[in-house]
């Protein structure tokens, strides 16, 4: 079955970086775009960074554009997203999600904390 499963959150102070990884099973990953998003408590759901199947283009939400990097390695079947200048607004619950021809799947998120 499908699969996401993120990692690299943690606590980090403002101006630090942090790197999540989301590793992909059950389909077959090169072929489909991927999408981190994140929730902060109390907020909506909010798209963060999009890369397409072969990696090629990228796009970021305005909010993150210049400090996020997200990247894939399709012979590793994982995407990444490199935060880099993390600010307080950055905490977050972080997803990462595809949409293949199964369905939309979703990870189970992984937690960043910015905080001094």
């Amino acid at each position: 079955q499908v699969q996401l499963v993120e990692s690299g959150g943690g606590l980090v102070q403002p101006g630090g970086s942090l790197r999540l990884s989301c590793a992909a099973s059950g389909f077959t990953f090169s072929n489909y775009g991927m999408r981190w998003y994140r929730q902060a408590p109390g907020k909506d759901l909010e798209f963060v960074a999009d890369i397409t199947a072969s990696g090629t283009t990228q796009d970021y939400a305005a909010s993150v554009k210049g400090r996020f990097t997200i990247s894939r390695d399709n012979t590793k079947n994982t995407v990444s997203l490199q935060m880099n200048d993390l600010k307080f607004e950055d905490t977050a619950v972080y997803y990462c999600r595809t949409v293949t021809r199964l369905g939309e799947f979703w990870g189970q998120g992984t937690q960043v904390t910015v905080s001094s």
